[in-house]
């Protein structure tokens, strides 16, 4: 089988493969070209990165890539991920192209190379853990069922940041602030800073954060909630669309440290969700 295996740098016009056996892996999170072409599109010039396609007799079956993360940036520390479609697996390409990526990256001379893996799924963690991996973080999702869902139980956690002096808001309201963007992404770095991460968090540029966020084609202004103490942005939660389903995401929930206990991120929360729940999305996902 690996003997039939040809291994290729991908080309612009191959974000539709990406897209598409990506997509097989993992359905429930899934991706469009444009997206992936828009995430390629803005990294930063100094981060490495690279996608290569496996093909078995003219057919695209699997892909792998090799990249650097903006927020925990490091030259010398890489990322790798391998999806190869489900009816090709256990069939030694994962291994074909974990070595191939191995022989690409030893130009830099990594010191640290990471990998993630959905846990009992098609083998990936025990892959992993095969090849000398060793487990350091475990994320969990979560997931609301948004039509059975009743925010009126909750409406005490709004009531109760107003009385504290805190709004809440939606950013596309806040468009009248001329200096928003730049407060939001303060603000949203010092939020970022608490969220546990597997090394050292590397700050972004503005000019990144703006392109990353609000540029994406899956932002959603009218469902990015911001708490404010007068002009002051101090929480925030932000619900992001899928451009492939009808449902839809959480992304960064958080209070900054000296608002916290009272009941701030209760009250984003509560406004986000019931802002997810009128745009009739089945479920809301989060990390």
């Amino acid at each position: 089988m690996s003997a039939a295996i040809e291994i290729r740098p991908f080309t612009p016009d191959d974000y539709p493969v990406i897209a598409m056996i990506g997509n097989a892996c993992f359905p429930e999170y899934a991706d469009t070209p444009e997206q992936l072409a828009h995430n390629d599109s803005i990294r930063e010039p100094y981060i490495k990165w690279n996608n290569y396609i496996a093909e078995r007799e003219g057919k695209a079956v699997a892909i792998a890539s090799y990249s650097q993360q903006v927020s925990m940036y490091h030259p010398e520390k890489f990322g790798i991920d391998i999806c190869i479609l489900p009816e090709y697996q256990r069939r030694g390409i994962g291994s074909l192209l974990y070595h191939h990526l191995l022989k690409e990256l030893e130009l830099y001379s990594p010191l640290m190379i990471r990998g993630s893996a959905k846990d009992g799924w098609m083998g990936g963690a025990e892959f992993l853990t095969h090849h000398g991996f060793v487990e350091v973080m475990r994320d969990w999702e979560s997931r609301l069922d948004l039509p059975a869902f009743d925010p009126t139980p909750y409406a005490y956690a709004l009531e109760r940041a107003e009385r504290e002096g805190i709004s809440i808001r939606p950013l596309a309201a806040l468009a009248s602030d001329l200096d928003r963007d730049y407060k939001l992404y303060e603000m949203d770095w010092e939020v970022t800073l608490d969220i546990p991460a597997t090394d050292t968090r590397t700050k972004p540029t503005f000019e990144y954060f703006k392109k990353r966020n609000l540029e994406s084609p899956d932002f959603l202004p009218e469902g990015w909630f911001i708490a404010l103490d007068g002009e002051k942005y101090v929480g925030e939660s932000a619900i992001w669309r899928s451009l492939v389903d009808n449902d839809l995401y959480v992304g960064t929930t958080g209070v900054l440290r000296e608002y916290r206990r009272r009941g701030i991120a209760m009250a984003l929360k509560i406004a986000a969700t019931t802002f997810a729940k009128a745009q009739g999305a089945e479920e809301l996902k989060t990390w």
